[in-house]
């Protein structure tokens, strides 16, 4: 189980929030909310305070490194630092089931990062962040700009992840993707996060009235139906 206590940096005022093994967490707010921010404090990509464990452990007390291959987090707009495809994959033969499942088949190593239409590099990140194995990945909008067929293959990858006991925290604008693919939903706003649950009757999650408090915002368990 991932456990994010009292997390606080600039913009971000304090976050608590349980991931149990095998959860998927949604993360909605309106653009510019900090919904990268947390996620990038989660993996400890920026200066944070608070406590953060993963089944138990504290994150400071695993290298930097490891942390951030059981914690996984894939930008929106991931990072390529070779002029090739095949230098950003420790293990190819492991990314290619991945490439089967997202319509990336006919992948070559030798293909130039610069020929990849953004959404190829999409898929190509999230094979990438797969193909490590990590307990818990932390998706930030993995799928703007993909067509129907691509969202649906990259949501059931991920749900047959979490039937494998992957954690998942998943930002997304879409309020109705986030009633597809996750159990709980959070709203992020003026750097608080806010219980998010849908009414009798609604389909979909609606943005609340109230902020939660510092020792409220810790919520466990699934979204009431």
């Amino acid at each position: 189980m991932l456990s994010v206590r009292r997390l606080r940096r600039p913009d971000l005022l304090e976050a608590s929030l349980t991931l149990a093994d095998g959860e998927c967490l949604a993360i909605r707010g309106a653009s510019g909310s900090g919904k990268s921010l947390l996620l990038r404090a989660i993996a400890d990509l920026d200066p944070n305070e608070g406590e953060v464990t993963l089944d138990g452990v504290h994150r400071e007390d695993i290298p930097a490194p490891d942390w951030r291959r059981q914690v996984c987090y894939l930008p929106a707009e991931a990072g390529w630092w070779a002029d090739d495809l095949g230098a950003h994959f420790n293990d190819w033969d492991r990314a290619s089931a991945f490439f089967q499942r997202l319509g990336l088949e006919d992948a070559r190593k030798d293909w130039p990062i610069a020929r990849l239409s953004t959404g190829e590099r999409q898929r190509f990140a999230l094979s990438r962040a797969l193909a490590i194995n990590p307990r818990v990945l932390l998706l930030d909008e993995p799928t703007s700009g993909l067509d129907q067929a691509a969202i649906t293959a990259v949501e059931g990858l991920i749900a047959e992840r979490l039937q494998t006991g992957t954690g998942v925290i998943w930002v997304t604008h879409d309020p109705v993707q986030a009633e597809r693919v996750a159990d709980r939903w959070l709203y992020l706003e003026n750097g608080r996060l806010r219980q998010a649950l849908p009414l009798p009757g609604e389909a979909v999650p609606r943005e609340p009235e109230a902020p939660l408090s510092s020792h409220s915002a810790e919520i466990s368990g699934k979204a009431v139906q």
